[in-house]
């Protein structure tokens, strides 16, 4: 996203400035794409949340807040001037680890997921560790269909909700899963409609996770 001919007239007239681009002007521009970047690019519910006041980070990957972390470079004031919540001092990082190189440095590493077999070649070559599979206890059941692609967004979500609805009246129990808070909300309203009794699971009650899955 950048600013139009328009609007880089009217950055000039608002900070009283003639060349927004002159090299004077650095941090003025470099403010002005960070605004731009938390009012059009960072959606609020899914890049982000907003809970008593304060902006949390929501993790892309699992779907969780991550309390205590902020972006860089002045775009989490940003986001907190759009949101109109309290605009907090930049934190300034004195240094930083990736977890690649964290984790090496410990002598032994060990672990235990369902997801360890598809990231097999990255433990191997980063980290010099072997995997090994167990086998489940009892014969997998799960019969895994073939993808289906829909012309638009919403044919999927319609079909979604039917197949939730005929599992639904079978007493068959559905998980769905989705990688943002504002689609877990958009489907939830459309079983709502459809009088499907569901638990929501996602970044706004996360901690009620044990209640809900148990």
């Amino acid at each position: 996203v950048q600013l139009t001919e328009q609007g880089i007239d009217k950055a000039e007239r608002m900070f009283k400035i003639d060349n927004l681009y002159d090299v004077n002007n650095v941090d003025v521009i470099s403010h002005i794409n960070t605004a731009l970047r938390a009012h059009v690019t960072l959606q609020r519910d899914v890049d982000y949340m907003v809970n008593n006041g304060e902006v949390l980070i929501v993790d892309q990957f699992t779907g969780r807040t991550m309390p205590g972390r902020r972006f860089s470079e002045g775009l989490h004031q940003a986001i907190e001037a759009k949101e109109g919540v309290k605009i907090q001092n930049e934190s300034k990082t004195m240094a930083s680890i990736t977890f690649q190189n964290y984790f090496r440095m410990y002598n032994k590493l060990s672990g235990m997921t369902g997801t360890a077999k598809t990231e097999e070649e990255e433990f191997r070559n980063i980290y010099n560790m072997t995997v090994t599979q167990i086998p489940t206890n009892k014969p997998v059941q799960r019969v895994d269909k073939p993808d289906l692609i829909y012309i638009s967004q919403k044919g999927k979500f319609d079909a979604v909700v039917q197949d939730v609805i005929e599992k639904h009246k079978a007493g068959q129990p559905v998980l769905l899963g989705t990688v943002a808070v504002e689609t877990s909300e958009y489907i939830s309203n459309l079983l709502k409609k459809n009088g499907v009794r569901h638990d929501v699971l996602n970044a706004k009650n996360h901690e009620r996770e044990a209640d809900i899955v148990a």
